[in-house]
């Protein structure tokens, strides 16, 4: 963390997929050298339903959830100044190449193995019919879980990646924490049942540190998130505590994002 913050960054290039400026940067301290990803609020597109600015913040407060909750799939990330200004900084993850579409993938019905989920059927520009679904692993489902902590509005197969060691890691989340019910995922498949144990208890140790607001947790995301968007993280833990449940996608808008891969 300390490289995060403190590292001076060299700039190598752009991502041209993102919708936003997202930056790759080597970045130094001392002797110490890593990659990260630099999006500097600068490079921002406007949003109509998301407060001007505010991305780079979300991004830095998906981590500490992400930290403090032991879901531990949001690589290390920092807001702090950058070559163009203040943005968020986080460690560049080496993904192994096609290890993500052994998780989520889109097949044809015939295709859909034993132990995958389907999320939603579709059909391709020739008419082919196709499945959106994603295996049925415990890594998975955890994702799932902190994608509704956060309110995830942006939860596509592209935006979790599997490093060498097999670990999984998510990103993109400068679209969550919104007050308001948006979350757009493709991890669909397991509506209606029940949390693992392993998932209430990172809910109740959260809730915890959340109803404290002098709790480090509490204090950090006060400089990150509007005190309405942290009552609502609060109020999304209860209601899964609550429940007991994977909850079923509100009817105000799109479930899934598009594309969904």
């Amino acid at each position: 963390m300390d490289v995060l913050a403190f590292g001076e960054i060299e700039l190598q290039g752009r991502l041209v997929d993102a919708s936003n400026v997202a930056l790759l940067g080597q970045l130094e301290l001392g002797d110490i050298r890593t990659r990260v990803i630099y999006k500097p609020v600068e490079g921002e597109r406007s949003l109509w339903d998301f407060p001007v600015g505010t991305l780079a913040e979300r991004e830095a407060a998906a981590f500490v959830l992400s930290a403090v909750g032991g879901w531990n799939l949001v690589p290390p990330t920092v807001l702090r100044e950058g070559p163009l200004g203040p943005g968020s900084v986080q460690l560049w993850v080496d993904a192994v190449e096609g290890a993500t579409q052994r998780l989520i993938d889109v097949v044809t019905p015939a295709e859909l193995a034993p132990g995958w989920l389907p999320v939603l059927e579709a059909q391709l520009a020739d008419g082919t019919a196709v499945v959106v679904a994603h295996a049925d692993r415990p890594e998975l489902a955890s994702a799932a879980v902190f994608d509704v902590v956060i309110n995830n509005a942006d939860r596509k197969g592209s935006s979790l990646v599997v490093d060498q060691s097999g670990s999984l890691w998510g990103f993109d989340h400068g679209v969550s924490c919104h007050v308001e019910p948006k979350l757009r995922t493709v991890l669909w498949g397991w509506v209606g049942k029940p949390l693992p144990q392993a998932e209430l208890a990172r809910l109740e140790a959260l809730s915890g540190w959340l109803a404290n607001p002098r709790s480090p947790v509490s204090r950090t995301l006060k400089g990150l998130l509007s005190p309405a968007e942290v009552d609502a993280v609060r109020r999304r833990i209860a209601g899964l505590l609550a429940s007991g449940v994977f909850p079923q996608p509100n009817s105000r808008g799109p479930a899934v994002p598009w594309p969904p891969l």
